[in-house]
């Protein structure tokens, strides 16, 4: 098994972990329907599927498949 050559102080460990860090999620909000959504994906509204403000997938009417 591999062993380092010199031990790691926590300093400079601590330093490269300094740089690991979780981001906030970008939310948009639908200047169309007014749905907040994740940016760069799809989403759905009252059955509709929207993406860039634009029905890609019109919602089913009652009886359709």
């Amino acid at each position: 098994m591999a062993h380092p050559k010199s031990r790691i102080s926590k300093q400079r460990k601590r330093k490269r972990r300094t740089h690991k860090k979780i981001t906030p999620v970008q939310v948009n909000v639908c200047k169309e329907t007014g749905e907040p959504h994740l940016r760069h994906r799809t989403y759905e509204v009252e059955g509709a599927t929207y993406y860039k403000g634009k029905v890609l997938i019109p919602a089913l009417e009652d009886g359709e498949e």
